[in-house]
């Protein structure tokens, strides 16, 4: 980010009355600020993200670029990249009329059951930071602001909104507050803060952190922002440090903040503060853009994007790339193949473009003239929540063929005349507040989702529908399920369950058409979701042995297996580290019938893969975006290279994770006593071996490493080796430095890509900053320090001692 970004404007608050100034600190509505022309103060429109720009789209075909999720990114360990990712959803705001996007998120996946994980980059605070930062950077390159989230210590779904996190200052400074301090000194136009406690205080209200640490101690000029509806009074936000509520209209800040100053309960300069932050960023990101990127350009981006986070973890016999004209007949089995897992379940999810391809798609492209094909998927694809294959139950002239029909009513009975209609081919539906705020209706008093569906074997089919509020389904305009549900007026996402819907069977005869109509009631509640979908019958045993048949007639097998989009969800946490045990007997199977079987994971987060023994390759694909399928068939062809690198640690078994269950206590703490031990810290600490460690992984060339040196420099060290590709074909290497005596943390790193035989001098940067602790102040200890220049966190390869620094 440029400096001159960072620089303070002018004051605008001398002219303002204290009632205007007040009303500058809450929003004008859902995605916008309010706007002072005569102060020359303009408005903000607000997105939410991160993989795209997700908010106020009016339908499905308001589609955004979904690009890979956190953590694909945290695999390429790319700071480039991620800076040109960042670029790219820049573009995408323009495109939109966005002038500021809630995203990165710099939390941490404490634990392997964080619902949200698959959105965060590692458990690493140095390379969350680094990339998050990169991220930040490049959205504004593009003049769009990055408001960095969640402030602080939402790294769990569980209780989200009332928990409380007690946690030491050293393990909030040197862990969970580094990425948001990085962010801020490069410039970042805003943070939001998280909706939890921490150490007893709300964090849109928290002094110590808003006021003493982020403002005054980091000396940062941006704007402090609530999550959408996360502030709890006046007089603790107004007082904290928080400057702008949202959504609008106001509920606590805004005019009761000019009242709390009228009142002398608050001071005036805290309301000049709060409005001048305001002011610098609506001057700041308001302005003329960049143009986006080119379709294309941007493609290909996408594509480099996801390959390079893909983690090649096992590959026995060089099993892969496999090449085409190789293996005479190749079988593509399992359920992702299919319905591949492009992003996590969030209100931040990205309406993706309808001609996405499936990774079965671009498996045959490639290797079809080549090999036989046999595809089969060997268990239920979406085990929790069907698609619902439909098409419109009428033409509303949109020429959509695929999906349901929406109509919104402003009745609960739902009769009359619809006052909006709209086509949306998905089987998920999420509103916060209003059905459409920046379209022509707003909290209608329900919806009716109708479409007709095709039998396309003959047998019982499974009916789900669940929702927020009262749900009803018809079949053929008759009730087969109905129940009654009232929400508490403050109920926000957490009963937001797509995964969790009542089903009903009915018989249905092949080429039998049906009309299916549910039926929402709103609640009063924040948010709002109805889910419905359609199970057409199989058997799972006849499944398992066709995809077995397949596998045994294969010279190689291309396992895809992993996650729905309902398996990491934002205001949930797992329970599991498992994949679905159909899918584990599925493993089983297949690799006893053909060890030549390259399991291709799509998850986003660490998971138990003890079965990968039982297959001769391994690759993490985590959750890629839309490029997922011309990616890995790329890749699998030896076109490109698995670029990726463990952005997190997997365990041998879950007992050995620092921190695993995510339930507060009865009082609502969530203590975080491993402290500053977090993730790969912990299990260097206690002596264990993880099952992968953070930083492994390895592309299909090779690479040896000599000649290591360190050298002292102004504000740190400059560690240097020199790395040369002994292959015959491109790639790409990481160099991982870390501080292994007297703590041991990540404190460098850097990627290099080589030509076949071409060797580099990779130079890597360690700040000083890198090598202290937090002891009521930054310190670095008198003991003798020691880095390791490594393959990955278990894996050094060299030994490098640093001179004493004089003090």
């Amino acid at each position: 980010m440029p400096p001159e970004q960072t620089q303070a404007a002018p004051s605008p608050s001398a002219p303002l009355t204290v009632s205007q100034k007040a009303q500058l600190t809450a929003g004008a509505t859902m995605w916008t600020t309010r706007a002072v022309p005569e102060a020359g103060i303009p408005s903000l429109t607000l997105a939410d993200g991160p993989m795209g720009i997700a908010s106020g789209r009016v339908d499905e075909r308001d589609v955004s670029l979904l690009t890979p999720s956190g953590v694909a990114l945290g695999a390429t360990w790319d700071v480039d990249l991620v800076r040109r990712i960042g670029a790219l959803v820049g573009g995408e705001a323009t495109r939109r009329g966005v002038d500021m996007v809630l995203a990165p998120n710099v939390n941490l996946p404490r634990s392997p059951l964080a619902g949200r994980a698959f959105e965060l980059f590692s458990e690493d605070p140095f390379l969350t930071g680094a990339l998050g930062t990169a991220w930040a950077s490049g959205l504004q390159s593009m003049g769009v602001g990055a408001v960095v989230k969640h402030l602080v210590c939402n790294d769990s779904e569980t209780q989200r909104n009332s928990m409380n996190v007690v946690v030491s200052e050293a393990a909030l400074r040197e862990v969970y507050l580094l990425p948001f301090e990085m962010a801020a000194a490069a410039g970042c136009g805003g943070l939001l803060t998280a909706y939890n406690r921490v150490n007893g205080q709300w964090c849109s209200e928290h002094g110590h952190i808003l006021q003493t640490t982020v403002k005054q101690a980091w000396a940062w000029p941006g704007l402090t922002i609530s999550d959408w509806f996360g502030t709890q009074s006046t007089l603790g936000s107004a007082q904290g440090g928080l400057d702008l509520e949202m959504p609008g209209p106001a509920r606590f800040l805004g005019e009761k903040f000019g009242d709390a100053v009228d009142r002398g309960e608050v001071d005036a300069g805290r309301l000049d503060d709060a409005v001048d932050r305001l002011a610098r960023a609506a001057r700041r990101f308001s302005g003329d853009k960049p143009a986006p990127l080119p379709d294309d350009a941007a493609q290909a981006l996408l594509e480099d994007a996801a390959a390079a986070g893909f983690t090649l973890l096992r590959n026995e016999g060089d099993l892969l790339p496999l090449v085409p004209g190789r293996e005479r007949v190749i079988a593509v089995i399992g359920p992702n193949a299919t319905a591949p897992c492009f992003q996590g379940g969030t209100f931040a999810k990205i309406a993706v473009r309808a001609d996405a391809p499936t990774p079965l798609e671009a498996l045959c492209a490639r290797f079809g003239g080549v090999a036989e094909i046999l595809y089969e998927p060997g268990v239920d694809p979406q085990p929790r929540l069907p698609a619902m294959p439909a098409r419109p139950a009428r033409d509303i002239g949109d020429g959509c063929a695929a999906g349901m029909t929406l109509d919104y009513f402003d009745n609960p009975e739902l009769t009359g005349a619809p006052v909006g209609s709209e086509t949306r081919n998905t089987n998920v539906l999420t509103w916060f507040v209003g059905m459409h705020e920046n379209g022509v209706w707003t909290r209608p008093a329900g919806i009716r989702a109708s479409g007709r569906v095709r039998a396309e074997v003959s047998g019982p089919h499974q009916f789900h529908v669940g929702a927020t509020g009262s749900v009803r389904l018809l079949i053929d305009g008759i009730e087969v399920f109905a129940r009654q549900r009232t929400l508490a007026p403050g109920d926000i996402m957490g009963v937001l369950k797509a995964g969790d819907a009542d089903w009903i069977a009915h018989d249905l005869q092949a080429g039998q058409e049906v009309l299916v109509t549910v039926e929402f009631t709103y609640q009063v509640a924040r948010a709002h979701g109805v889910w419905y979908g359609v199970r057409a019958p199989d058997d799972p045993d006849a499944m398992r042995r066709r995809a077995v048949a397949a596998a045994a007639k294969a010279d190689a097998v291309l396992l895809i297996v992993g996650e729905t989009a309902d398996s990491g969800v934002e205001s949930r946490d797992r329970t599991t580290t498992a994949l679905d045990p159909a899918q584990i007997a599925l493993i089983e199977a297949v690799t006893a019938a053909n060890p030549r079987t390259a399991i291709i994971a799509n998850v986003g987060h660490a998971f138990d893969t003890r079965w990968e023994v039982q297959a001769a390759a391994l690759m993490i694909c985590w959750y890629p975006g839309e490029a997922f399928a011309p990616a890995l068939a790329a890749v699998l062809a030896g076109d490109r290279e698995p670029g990726g690198r463990m952005p997190v640690t997997i365990a041998a078994r879950d007992a050995d994770y620092p921190a695993f269950d995510l339930t507060p206590d009865a009082q609502g703490d969530l203590v975080y006593d491993e402290g500053t031990e977090i993730g790969y810290r912990s299990f260097a600490a206690r002596g264990l071996a993880p099952r992968h460690a953070l930083g492994a992984g390895f592309g299909y060339a090779r690479f040896d490493w000599s000649d290591p040196a360190v050298t002292r420099v102004d504000g740190g060290y400059e560690v240097a080796v020199t790395v040369q590709n002994t292959s015959a074909r491109h790639g790409s290497d990481l160099v991982q430095v870390y501080l292994t005596a007297p703590r041991f943390a990540l404190a460098g790193f850097a990627r290099v890509e080589l030509a076949a035989g071409e060797r580099r001098r990779v130079v890597v940067a360690v700040a000083d900053r890198r090598l202290m602790v937090w002891r009521d102040g930054w310190v670095r200890s008198d003991a003798p320090h020691t880095l390791a220049l490594s393959r990955s966190a278990v894996d050094p390869v060299f030994t490098l001692e640093l001179e004493p620094v004089s003090p």
